[in-house]
């Protein structure tokens, strides 16, 4: 019932605004009064009903309709209406709207009292009234970075797009004074570790960073800053802190890789490994040394970042002795993941050694069995001759033959016990 209302005051809304077939009249005066009538008893409408009743409305209306009536609907409802439409219904709103996509987050920090304040925008009019110093988004379309883009007169670049450039064209600085940056940032899962493109663009002392997921530096980040006073004062500070972090965080990872690699190293150096611990062990290697892979490469791009800003004179007396500190702290990184590599190469090679003795070991008694069987087999042709059975003729074939198998038996018994002895007596050696 209340979609058919909303659907007949539609109706007679386009009908007034001349959307009908092309032979009916132009509106004059008072139809235009009229029209306006039908808009206001729509708003009139929707403000009596509960949000999860527009909210069912504006599901099944269409495009050009969802848009209509989302203009004739209260300010106070549209919050509560954007948690209550799909995803679909919110993306056409955006779509179209200043509003941005459901799937992308995006938060704007102002500085309030020295700490950070984040603001969680949903629609580009958030971003009125506010001066932030940093803008981060996430999982951000196309269309949402050309509506942020616009507000603050530049362009916002898709991260996965800039990881086919050049490293030397990564970093540069635009006609208006834009500061474009691309770093990897990483990013260590348990039992999965990659590099995550992130997007940097710093205009007007305003930090943005786009990316398409979240990473652990950005959330330890955002709570510093909210907690300590004075921790940043300008995005330059901002960018500079999200690098330290970053070194921070593969110090950490760094860490732990020492700590997965000290329990492989228990396995490797105990009496005995199997194939199936050494298949894993392998796989727990592998896995170490592409995270020290990741770190390596994480580590020196943000290297090239603090040198392209540093030589092209971008930084304060202040944030230049907090790169250099930072440029540091890579230096003694780079020492640790030499050794990490030195030590995964060790247990990979020990592993392997494990791995060809266990298989020497098939081979040796692979060996002695058929050095055990050989004189056998010499025999057991000799049995099989005719002139076997000439020789043993007066005698029974049971007991010939058991004799011959006794006989076979015991030779089997002195090569084996002459081949232990063999190899006691090399080992003793």
């Amino acid at each position: 019932m209340s979609l058919q209302t909303v659907l007949d005051l539609l109706s007679k809304h386009r009908l007034m605004e001349g959307m009908a077939p092309e032979d009916m009249p132009r509106h004059d005066l008072a139809g235009n009064y009229v029209n306006k009538q039908h808009l206001a008893e729509l708003r009139s409408y929707l403000a009596r009903l509960d949000p999860a009743e527009i909210a069912e409305i504006l599901e099944s209306l269409s495009p050009d309709d969802l848009l209509l009536v989302w203009e004739e609907i209260d300010d106070s409802q549209v919050d509560e209406l954007l948690d209550e439409v799909s995803d679909k219904t919110r993306d056409i709103l955006a779509s179209r709207s200043n509003y941005l996509g459901s799937v992308c987050v995006v938060n704007a920090f102002e500085l309030a009292q020295g700490r950070l304040s984040q603001t969680t925008i949903e629609s580009v009019e958030d971003l009125e009234g506010m001066k932030p110093i940093w803008v981060d988004m996430v999982g951000t379309t196309r269309a949402d970075r050309r509506k942020i883009g616009h507000y603050f007169g530049l362009e916002l670049p898709d991260p996965e797009e800039l990881t086919d450039l050049e490293s030397s064209a990564r970093f540069y600085v635009e006609e208006m004074g834009e500061i474009h940056l691309h770093s990897d940032f990483l990013l260590d899962k348990e039992g999965e570790s990659r590099n995550v493109p992130v997007a940097f663009i710093l205009f007007r002392d305003i930090l943005f960073s786009v990316r398409e997921e979240e990473l652990p530096v950005f959330r330890l980040q955002r709570l510093r800053a909210r907690l300590q006073a004075g921790y940043v004062s300008d995005g330059m500070d901002m960018l500079l802190d999200l690098y330290a972090a970053d070194v921070e965080y593969s110090a950490d990872a760094l860490e732990e890789s020492y700590s997965a690699l000290g329990e492989v190293g228990k396995k490797v150096l105990s009496e005995s490994m199997s194939d199936k611990d050494a298949a894993k062990t392998l796989a727990d290697i592998a896995e170490e040394e592409d995270l020290n892979g990741r770190i390596r490469r994480n580590v020196l791009d943000t290297r090239r970042a603090l040198t392209f800003l540093i030589r092209r004179k971008l930084l304060s007396s202040a944030q230049l002795e907090d790169a250099q500190q930072i440029m540091r702290d890579i230096e003694s990184l780079d020492g640790h993941t030499s050794f990490l590599f030195d030590k995964i190469n060790f247990l990979m090679d020990s592993t392997v050694g494990f791995i060809n003795i266990n298989q020497n070991r098939v081979i040796y008694r692979l060996t002695v069995l058929s050095v055990i069987f050989m004189p056998l087999n010499v025999i057991a042709g000799i049995g099989g001759m005719s002139e076997f059975t000439m020789m043993t003729k007066d005698v029974p074939w049971p007991v010939s033959y058991a004799i011959f198998t006794v006989g076979m038996v015991l030779i089997a018994w002195l090569t084996y016990v002459i081949l232990n002895y063999e190899s006691r007596r090399k080992t003793r050696r």
